[in-house]
């Protein structure tokens, strides 16, 4: 069995492979001030709780956006369960040609993302991340990671706007009844629902016209069910998507 963990700014998600089937996943808060024996027993019970025995997982591969939790949570895998992960980083052999100007910028997560996509569709992919910020990922038709973009996230984006504007309280985060709200509360749903989805067609479109090609769009993380089904673009949604290449990356170094 393999254990794949993402270290994400805001969750940490983790997912138990046999081969090619997830057996398990489960998420963390990311706490930056918890410490590695912390982190330890939180994974351990969480895998055990499952019905998974430790000593049935052979391997271990990491991919992580807060580099000082790097070392906690690989310390707390290796001291709790024996295992020396992977760590995913731009030089990792990912049978995938980074391109872009400094893939040593390129985030472990969104390198992931890629990879999975890819070998979903093995054509050309733009890959829509909605996290902590969301992300626009484009791979080629060649299997080339060109680039992309980082935009605000939609929780962000709300919570900037509630913190600042004194009048304003958070909302649920549903689809109202019509774009134009009767109510200061449907007025807000209008503009973070519908608003962010045409921010990302928006982006999606011109992404599509630099790249020139058919391309398909799959989306992952959060929020990403909500917008995807406003979206005119957004074709599927795969909430494992990061740790699915996870997968296929540590099968091809391992």
């Amino acid at each position: 069995m393999l254990l794949t963990v993402d270290i994400g700014n805001s969750n940490i998600a983790v997912a138990v492979f046999e081969k090619e089937n997830m057996v398990t996943s489960f998420r963390l808060t990311t706490d930056r001030n918890r410490t590695l024996d912390e982190y330890a027993v939180l994974l351990v019970d969480l895998v055990e709780n499952n019905n998974i025995n430790l000593n049935d997982i052979s391997g271990a591969i990491i991919s992580c956006v807060v580099p000082q939790l790097l070392d906690v949570v690989s310390q707390a895998i290796g001291v709790y369960m024996d295992l020396e992960p992977l760590v995913l980083n731009y030089d990792t052999r990912t049978n995938l040609d980074i391109i872009c100007d400094n893939p040593r910028e390129v985030g472990a997560d969104r390198i992931a993302n890629a990879v999975a996509a890819y070998e979903i569709y093995n054509k050309a992919t733009i890959v829509v991340d909605f996290g902590t910020a969301t992300t626009f990922d484009c791979i080629t038709d060649n299997g080339e990671y060109m680039g992309g973009v980082i935009s605000p996230g939609i929780i962000i984006s709300a919570d900037a706007l509630f913190s600042h504007a004194s009048q304003l309280s958070p909302v649920e985060f549903i689809k109202p009844r019509n774009v134009i709200g009767r109510t200061t509360i449907e007025s807000l749903q209008s503009g973070i629902i519908y608003g962010y989805t045409s921010m990302v067609d928006g982006m999606i479109e011109k992404i599509m016209y630099e790249m020139n090609t058919e391309t398909n769009v799959i989306a992952t993380g959060g929020l990403s069910h909500i917008v995807s089904r406003e979206s005119r673009y957004i074709e599927d949604v795969d909430d494992f998507l990061t740790l699915k290449g996870l997968r296929t990356i540590f099968d091809l170094n391992v």
